[in-house]
């Protein structure tokens, strides 16, 4: 395995948010990471697509997903260092991977071997039921439902279990809670 793509280990409790663009996972990260007093991890993804739009006016490119995985990794193993009990991932590798197959039919053979060998103790599937907001890199707002089931069959496909988080914020929040405290 690349070890560039590979998880520090810890005995921290990894917690996913997953999902298509515009549906509370950054809100939910940091409320869950301020309930439990604890670390969370932002999309390197956002900030980097920005500054490369701001910069040049391009969009994501194939090659961008390698180095955008990398760097979200790294914030995950530094991030991991800090964190107590549990460490909220504002997204991970399978969410590249998800993206990479919907916009270029294809993913990097490292990024896949990683998202086989990189483990999460749970995983929450954010609905698209919540206003869909614009910034600088959404770019499907008419395709929320159908980039959901992306998601959810990717997870599916992988046989990893999730729970799906639907409602306002609060109602996600306290869900989330409940299932945390489960672990």
């Amino acid at each position: 395995m690349d070890e560039n793509l590979k998880q520090k280990r810890s005995d921290c409790k990894r917690i996913v948010l997953f999902g298509p663009e515009s549906t509370g996972k950054t809100t939910l990260a940091k409320k869950l990471a301020y309930h439990f007093q604890t670390s969370w991890v932002p999309e390197f993804a956002r900030e980097y697509l920005e500054k490369k739009m701001v910069q040049t006016g391009e969009i994501c490119s194939y090659d961008d997903l390698y180095t955008i995985a990398i760097e979200q990794i790294k914030q995950e193993n530094k991030l991991i260092k800090l964190a107590n009990k549990y460490i909220f991932c504002d997204t991970n590798l399978v969410s590249t991977q998800v993206y990479s197959e919907v916009y270029f039919n294809k993913c990097d053979n490292r990024i896949l071997t990683a998202n086989h060998k990189n483990k999460y103790d749970l995983y929450f599937l954010t609905d698209v039921d919540i206003p869909w907001v614009k910034d600088l890199v959404r770019d499907k707002p008419n395709e929320r439902k159908k980039m959901f089931r992306f998601f959810e069959d990717k997870l599916i496909d992988m046989n990893i279990s999730f729970y799906i988080l639907s409602g306002n914020i609060q109602k996600r929040l306290n869900d989330a809670i409940l299932h945390i405290e489960k672990l």
